[in-house]
């Protein structure tokens, strides 16, 4: 018997409703819901005594028998608690879930009910009612608690929106800030900070939009200010486009260098539209090799918007002291399809891992041109893991014996990232039309390997490499 199970016998032996369920949470309602109708037949002997309520008189049933009695799997029992219901306001989020019943008398009533006893939710109660409101709306007959929450809500003090906006349940603050715009309760700035700061996507998005409706009106200029210093690369791409209809079109140029692609898209169309080409810009901005340099973006903005011949810009940054700098000078150059292997090989030794990724990256699509002798000293335990893990990238780029072998001496690695890239890579493994067969050097070292690979992968490798008939 599963707790929630456990949690029904023991409020039909009186015990009280708080101590079994947390009213507060929304959720509990419903696995409530679903416990009581779900109770195991041995433990249904329990529910009997509530089947015949209507015979009950009023205030002979407490409080978490008449919990029990809505949620029950006789739909006459669960119609007869609800006219019990009214009396007992804590159980209102039962009769929010009656009100989506799959029986009709039962929902006709439970709505009819509800109609009344909303107006008496208020204050921090709003949120809760309202989160379980909202998942009731997901469920065939639910639609009806929704309409009605909206319609009181609009109808009410504008308090009982606003305490939606701060609840702990997603669907709730949603919707509140779905009314709030719809409303005008908020104003385009405070609509602009919501926007840059929340951590739902959905609010950012709803928040923004309705704060550069402000703009597009021709006031309120002063939203774009937390739109564009915002850590949402959308919220700021969203802040860059909305320069343009202020003709704001010089701010946009801090942004070329933005480390969000859609950001500097953004910025490049603002600028375009006020006639300034933003390649000259990139270019002047990549030719700054001081000790800062140019801002990290300004590398990839340059690819994004350049031509070849700008790779020479490039290949400089690649030697810079910033990090940073230095990896978004190679993803340049892979954007440029100008990644010459021979001069980018020796940063697979970079100090950073983002460019040792980068140049890995980079350097894949010409792998099988870089000598393995020189990928497999990179796998030594000695060297950094950020390395290791960028040769080993690009010997299984090569595939066929060298991916093999290389995967097979990191199967007992201390790293447990590169000892399960290396285990996935052998059980996937598949020989290359070059591979030799009859390969005594892998075949020993299979053997090896045989107590972490097992006796099927053992096999199989094998009889891949012809080993076996």
């Amino acid at each position: 018997m599963s707790t929630s199970h456990e949690s029904v016998c023991r409020l039909l032996s009186g015990e009280p409703l708080r101590k079994s369920l947390d009213t507060a949470d929304p959720q509990a309602w419903v696995d409530f819901d679903l416990a009581v109708r779900s109770l195991p037949y041995v433990r249904r002997e329990a529910l009997r005594s509530l089947t015949g309520l209507r015979d009950h008189a009023h205030g002979t049933l407490g409080e978490s028998q008449l919990a029990v009695a809505l949620c029950h799997p006789d739909g006459r029992v669960r119609e007869a608690a609800l006219e019990w219901a009214p009396a007992v306001p804590a159980l209102l989020p039962l009769v929010v879930i009656r009100s989506a019943d799959w029986v009709a008398p039962v929902r006709e009533q439970a709505r009819e009910l509800l109609a009344g006893l909303l107006p008496g939710v208020v204050g921090r109660a709003m949120a809760p009612f309202a989160a379980l409101v909202l998942r009731m709306a997901c469920r065939q007959h639910g639609d009806f608690a929704q309409s009605l929450l909206k319609r009181s809500l609009v109808a009410g003090p504008p308090e009982a929106i606003t305490t939606l906006l701060t609840s702990d349940d997603r669907a709730a603050r949603r919707f509140g800030h779905r009314l709030a715009v719809e409303q005008q309760m908020l104003s385009p700035l405070r609509l602009a900070r919501i926007a840059a700061s929340d951590d739902d996507v959905v609010i950012q998005d709803l928040c923004a939009e309705a704060a550069l409706a402000a703009v597009r009106e021709g006031a309120h200029e002063e939203v774009l200010e937390p739109l564009l210093e915002s850590r949402q690369p959308q919220i700021r791409a969203a802040g860059v486009t909305a320069l343009r209809r202020t003709g704001r079109f010089a701010q946009a140029e801090s942004f070329l260098s933005d480390r969000s692609a859609l950001v500097r898209a953004c910025a490049r169309w603002v600028l375009r539209k006020s006639g300034t080409d933003p390649l000259p810009l990139y270019r002047a901005l990549c030719m700054d090799l001081g000790d800062e340099g140019p801002p990290p973006g300004a590398a990839l903005g340059l690819a994004e918007c350049g031509t070849r011949a700008d790779a020479e810009l490039l290949w400089p940054l690649t030697g810079h002291p910033v990090a940073a700098v230095r990896s978004r000078a190679v993803a340049g150059l892979r954007v440029l399809d100008s990644a010459e292997s021979a001069r980018l090989r020796p940063l697979v030794d970079d100090p950073a891992p983002a460019v040792a990724r980068e140049v890995a990256a980079a350097l894949i699509p010409d792998a099988g041109r870089l000598p393995a002798s020189w990928l497999e000293t990179r796998l030594d335990p000695a060297r950094p893991v950020h390395t290791r893990t960028a040769a080993f990238r690009l010997l299984c780029a090569q595939g066929g014996a060298v991916e093999l072998r290389a995967a097979l001496s990191l199967l007992t690695d201390q790293h447990p990232k590169l000892r399960f890239r290396a285990e996935q890579s052998v059980r996937r493994w598949t020989p290359s039309a070059t591979t030799a067969l009859g390969d005594r050097e892998l075949a020993a070292l299979i053997d090896r390997h045989a107590p972490a690979l097992g006796h099927r992968t053992v096999l199989l490798l094998r009889r891949q490499l012809g080993l076996i008939s």
